[in-house]
């Protein structure tokens, strides 16, 4: 039996307002880093292990002093932000990005629908993992790869071993690049190069079965390509997932723009004349961003859907013992019992009465989409069962696989299809159907989220000693609040991009495949409008992978999604990492490598924290009306270094990120 580091009878402080405090803002500041993250690249970085870190750093402040059960209360309160983060990224943008037949759900955000949302779908899913505290925490034996790391960085941190220098320093060099390389700021380093490669024309002899010539078609084009975005975030994003993973996402990458692309361009000669605008053909830029956006993009959805149902088949034994524990569960029968304070999780009346109050405003938010109070209140039960459902899935997997590896996008899609398919039935189409069947997946996709992270949260409390009832009542502030403040950096960077000449959401620079994904499911099967030739395609592709066993189609299909540079920078951060892996692969020691990979996921969280916020924040300053920093302050000479010397500058960004996610953590080898 585990003996927590903080003992049972200790009455240590714990629930305290400062520990709450610094809680919510690191959970708002984590969570819009988080926001930019996602939106640009996909993906979400766990919070746990930089808000651990700063943690310990805050309550060593003379004005600060705390115990560690208020440094556990506060990481648990901060991680908050990111975990609900997650499930609006994935949804959320769904609702600016629907059009159907000319007709927008959605032309900006509307906060308080979609703060109601993240507030229902966070809160529920905090409250249907608590049922299930005893049995996954206790009672299993997960290995809880993320929650068992932070508990040492925790540990670490108590013997005068912060680590904090790693994330504020990384973190005011992120900073730094992103003012020197966004538009908005000073614009001097150059993020990308556009390289065109053009194929020798080709004359192919096209003939019949009977060998019967049929005319000869000159067939042409190229690749459109680019180098990797020097961004320091991205870099980190590959450095945290791996080589490996980071690999497999830029396999999608090379598929897209490798393959698919210039082969759509080379079999339909005629494509730029096709496209050509008062007789001017565009470039073969131009033509390939066209072909990926409207043709490859939706073989990847049609990837991305197989993808998502094959991960949960391979999870199917793990899911049934997770609900086989909640049934069986003890902890109903031990209700009168005295129970230790570190046995203590919230009383199941509230659980039951809050689960239920929480679906009154939603049912008339469904009412307010359908205009139909039978399509309302058979999508607040569909909300309801898929809700517990996933919510016990996600805490199952987060103990298996961690809350980085969560595959949250597979557990929305499943919710969604069930939706649309229910809706659709139900004769309710159009825009109303799919903002109902969005509304579902945004709620269940928050309650899987937030399951995942209350559950490692709790396990890391067990760890520590600290006490259940407090760490979740902890939790449930942090969401209520939070949920109203993370549709503003969202929203902020949709107008912003809008402002700077793009469409929002959607747009190259944040593709939000997630939502991409969820938006043309919706408007598919609801709305009646899908490339289903393209869909059929790229199912067929994911199941080919799925019959020679590659790895992670899922993976391998957000790479597609995603611009080339997106997933090439991904790549060179896993490379970065590979490398560091071969020069400390001599090291034997067991806590030399736990210090080597956690410093490294600090420094790495630092840069993907400083490009995060400070991307947010200018975006915010195109909404004002300030377009470039750069040219005000230096005027022409912004542009003389730009094109003089914004390509060196890239390349001296990527030396130093890889410089300091090697040579740092390969200290800590000594």
């Amino acid at each position: 039996m585990h003996k927590p580091f903080v003992p049972e009878e200790s009455s240590m402080p714990e629930l305290t307002f400062k520990s709450l405090f610094l809680g919510i803002i690191m959970a708002v500041v984590l969570g819009a880093a988080n926001a930019y993250l996602g939106l640009k690249a996909g993906m979400t970085i766990a919070a746990a292990f930089p808000a651990a870190v700063i943690a310990i750093a805050a309550f060593r402040l003379p004005f600060m002093k705390g115990s560690v059960l208020e440094q556990n209360i506060a990481r648990t309160t901060a991680s908050v932000g990111e975990a609900l983060v997650a499930g609006a990224i994935f949804t959320l943008p769904a609702f600016v990005m629907v059009n159907v037949g000319g007709e927008r759900l959605w032309t900006s955000f509307n906060y308080w629908e979609s703060s109601m949302m993240l507030l229902v779908g966070g809160v529920m899913g905090i409250l249907f993992v608590i049922l299930l505290r005893k049995t996954l925490v206790v009672d299993a034996e997960l290995p809880f790869p993320e929650g068992y790391a932070c508990y040492e960085i925790v540990r670490a941190g108590q013997k005068g071993e912060s680590g904090a220098k790693y994330v504020f320093g990384a973190m005011g060099l992120g900073i730094f690049i992103e003012f020197l390389k966004n538009s908005t700021g000073f614009g001097i380093i150059k993020e990308v190069k556009d390289i065109v490669v053009y194929f020798p024309q080709s004359v192919i002899h096209h003939y019949n079965s009977a060998k019967e010539s049929l005319a000869d078609i000159t067939h042409g084009g190229g690749l459109a390509l680019s180098t990797p975005l020097s961004s320091p975030a991205l870099l980190s994003v590959g450095y945290i997932i791996g080589p490996r993973y980071s690999a497999i996402n830029f396999s999608g990458g090379i598929f897209a723009w490798l393959v698919f692309i210039p082969l759509a361009i080379f079999l339909n000669p005629d494509l730029a004349t096709d496209l050509a605008v008062n007789g001017v053909a565009p470039k073969i830029s131009e033509i390939a961003y066209t072909v990926w956006k409207n043709q490859v993009q939706p073989i990847a959805v049609g990837a991305m859907l197989v993808g998502s149902i094959a991960t949960l088949w391979g999870l199917r034994k793990s899911l049934a013992a997770s609900f086989k524990g909640i049934f069986s569960r003890r902890e109903y029968k031990e209700e009168g019992q005295k129970k230790s304070r570190l046995e203590r999780d919230l009383n199941l009346k509230v659980i039951f009465i809050s689960a239920i109050v929480l679906v009154i405003p939603m049912t008339f938010l469904y009412h307010y989409f359908t205009k139909s109070i039978h399509g309302a209140i058979v999508a607040a039960v569909i909300m309801l069962i898929t809700g517990f459902l996933f919510s016990a899935v996600g805490g199952w997997l987060v103990g298996l696989v961690g809350n980085s590896n969560q595959p949250v996008s597979g557990l929305t899609l499943s919710t969604l299809i069930i939706a649309a398919v229910i809706m659709l039935f139900m004769g309710i189409k159009g825009i109303p159907g799919i903002a109902a069947v969005l509304a579902i997946a945004a709620v269940v996709c928050c309650a899987a989220c937030l399951s995942g992270d209350m559950i490692q949260d709790l396990k890391v409390g067990q760890l520590i000693g600290g006490t259940p009832w407090k760490m979740e009542v902890a939790e449930i502030i942090s969401t209520v609040i939070v949920a109203f403040v993370l549709v503003l950096p969202i929203t902020i960077l949709h107008q912003g991009n809008i402002a700077a000449g793009g469409i929002g959401i959607g747009d190259v620079k944040l593709p939000a495949p997630q939502a991409g994904l969820m938006a043309q499911l919706a408007t598919g099967i609801v709305g009646g409008q899908m490339p289903w030739g393209l869909i059929a395609i790229g199912m067929c592709l994911s199941i080919g992978l799925l019959m020679i066993s590659a790895p992670a189609p899922m993976l391998i299909a957000v790479g597609m999604y995603l611009p080339f540079e997106t997933t090439f920078a991904i790549f060179v951060g896993g490379v970065i990492k590979f490398i560091l892996d071969k020069m400390t692969k001599n090291v034997d020691s067991p806590e030399k490598r736990e210090r080597i990979d956690n410093t490294g996921i600090l420094i790495a969280s630092g840069f993907i924290a400083g490009e995060a916020l400070t991307g947010v924040l200018l975006a915010g300053l195109v909404v004002l009306g300030i377009t470039s920093l750069g040219g005000t302050l230096l005027g022409p000479l912004a542009d003389t270094i730009y094109n003089s010397l914004g390509g060196w500058l890239s390349i001296l960004v990527f030396a130093v990120v890889g410089y300091l996610l090697i040579f740092v953590p390969k200290k800590k080898a000594r």
